[in-house]
């Protein structure tokens, strides 16, 4: 285990010095001071003497995750290269190293921490310059785009459903167990395609991440899923990341301010249909590794992603279909099977000592995960009867197993017709909800308990 850890560490520093390198190749300056950042991916500041300037570098490093449709760090850099052409405030690119793959960027000063404004005025004024920058997004050209290998969608099914046939792939590759909940969300997106929607525009589907500073916004960021589809889908994603990453007002206003700013309206229900598709592919992208993590894996952050994603399709496929979910009767809890064993595990975790800060982010996320698999323990069993039972309402007959249960949901769920779709979502609906009261209060649930899709007028 030693030798694995000193055999990581070397290559870590092998990797910086030859990032160190790139950037003082692309800058033709010196590099004076250099920062690992704590995250999930590599990534570094470096501080950059260059003919009597000091020039401030970002970069960002490839995942080496199987969890992208678009893993090419080459195309995330061209898609910033094009849209700085065209005006729209994003990083400046300086190149891209191939070993180890990163964009060598400008680095963007500010916080995305919109409780750190000044005042309410300040707020509103970062949140309208961050609407101009988007609709000045959306109005660039798409032909630059394609011309560097991003697909163009023709016609309104293509159009609708490009950031579900990107991640299909992907989905259907690393799948490890049925998944009905996902397949019926899938199963609906098809069914209720927006047919009026003809026109395909830029968009980074993952939207509603800039910076700011001193009451202007420094920039826009992450392009990483970007592609060219229908432009409600980015309100749709600003909209779920309202909950944990607020944009200074509230999403109403954004959604005026777009239409101000841009002369369209927001058409609501296909801004609707996009939080159902978006946190779909949200969940289809971590599906795999969470059902079967993968080695050096932010498992955690995964699992996190997991329980709050799939609160978030529940209540946007509620919001399309018109369904009112009822609330859940609370999840008790005793000890469980295995709770003198994890009292050990957390006795020996407490008492680790960890050398830097790398270590003590690892550390924590299995401290993370323990309090998970603690809780789990004493209330997962629970859970399963409840789902076993109300499986068999539906089925006509009792799964027995909770791996039956999954296989024989996921197929009714594929072809179920829309008589059963509300009975469908609303069984769904209270696994998700169990979930969330079991690991709601733990540091991976927070975000989970969190989640509410904002008012759109």
């Amino acid at each position: 285990m030693n030798q694995q850890i000193e055999a990581g560490a070397t290559t870590a520093q092998g990797d910086e010095e030859k990032v160190r390198r790139f950037i003082e190749k692309v800058t033709g300056g010196h590099v004076v001071g250099m920062e690992r950042l704590i995250r999930w991916r590599p990534a570094w500041f470096a501080d950059v003497e260059c003919n009597g300037d000091l020039l401030w570098i970002h970069v960002r490093g490839d995942r080496d995750s199987d969890i992208l449709p678009f893993p090419e760090l080459q195309r995330e850099a061209d898609i910033m290269q094009i849209l700085g052409e065209h005006g729209v405030p994003v990083p400046h690119i300086y190149g891209v190293c191939e070993d180890p793959s990163a964009i060598v960027m400008e680095a963007i000063p500010g916080t995305r921490d919109v409780g750190e404004a000044e005042d309410d005025q300040e707020r509103h004024q970062v949140a309208r310059q961050f609407v101009e920058a988007l609709v000045a997004m959306h109005r660039v050209p798409v032909k630059p785009f394609v011309e560097k290998g991003i697909r163009l969608p023709e016609g309104p099914e293509e159009i609708a459903l490009v950031g579900l046939d990107a991640y299909m792939p992907l989905y259907r590759r690393n799948k490890k167990k049925p998944e009905p909940l996902l397949e019926f969300a899938v199963r609906w997106l098809r069914d209720n395609i927006p047919r009026h929607r003809t026109e395909a525009r830029f968009i980074q589907f993952d939207c509603g991440q800039f910076l700011y500073e001193n009451g202007r916004m420094t920039g826009l960021y992450d392009f990483e899923f970007a592609m060219i589809g229908d432009p409600m889908t980015d309100l749709a994603t600003i909209r779920m990341r309202e909950s944990y990453e607020p944009h200074g007002v509230a999403f109403r206003e954004i959604c005026r301010l777009y239409e101000e700013i841009s002369g369209e309206p927001i058409d609501v229900p296909v801004l609707l249909y996009h939080n159902v598709l978006f946190a779909t592919v949200s969940c289809m992208m971590i599906a795999g590794t969470v059902a079967e993590p993968s080695p050096g894996d932010p498992h955690d952050v995964y699992l996190e992603w997991d329980i709050a994603l799939r609160r978030t399709l529940i209540q946007a496929l509620s919001e399309s279909m018109g369904v009112e979910l009822e609330t859940v009767e609370p999840v008790a809890g005793s000890p469980g099977p295995n709770a003198a064993m994890l009292g050990m595990l957390r006795d020996t975790l407490d008492h680790l000592e960890v050398p830097d800060a790398v270590q003590q982010a690892r550390k924590d996320s299995a401290l993370n995960l323990l309090e998970c698999i603690e809780r789990g323990d004493r209330m997962g069993a629970e859970l399963d009867r409840r789902a076993l039972a109300e499986a068999a309402e539906i089925l006509g007959t009792e799964p027995g197993t909770m791996a039956a249960m999954d296989s024989a949901m996921e197929a009714f769920a594929q072809t179920a017709g829309p008589e059963d779709h509300e009975d469908l979502l609303r069984f769904f609906a209270r696994q998700v909800e169990r979930r969330v009261q079991v690991y709601g209060p733990t540091g991976i649930g927070r975000s989970a308990d969190n989640v509410a899709l904002p008012p759109i007028r």
